[in-house]
């Protein structure tokens, strides 16, 4: 008999390291696909900083003008354009489209800079 409940023990320790294992790869999974996070951008002294920045695809950015005249973050694909961006004010943009996408102002077109999205 004593074979019997070692049996049984056997299986119910079995099944509860087989449970928190789940529960482990669940919880890495989670951390895996955590949700998407907000960048910022600022421009600010004829400058976007930074002037690169690295992105996971459905991240967000987002530009701020603290400038004291309007700018623009214009990519050159056109993949984004915040259209004009008056002092104190800011755009969101999700990124959606994988790559490097380098962009300007258009309205101080030595203002560069450069987002990847990967």
């Amino acid at each position: 008999m004593k074979d019997g409940r070692a049996a049984v023990t056997n299986t119910r320790a079995a099944a509860v390291l087989l449970a928190v294992l789940f529960a482990i790869e669940g919880s890495l999974a989670a951390v895996a696909h955590a949700a998407p996070a907000t960048h910022t951008v600022v421009m600010e002294g004829m400058a976007f900083k930074p002037d690169t920045l690295t992105v996971k695809q459905g991240d967000t950015v987002v530009w701020v003008n603290k400038d004291l005249f309007p700018h623009t973050a214009t990519a050159n694909d056109r993949t984004f354009d915040s259209g004009e961006l008056p002092a104190n004010k800011s755009w969101r943009y999700a990124a959606s489209k994988p790559g490097k996408h380098a962009y300007t102002c258009t309205f101080h077109p030595t203002m560069k800079a450069v987002l990847i999205v990967k």
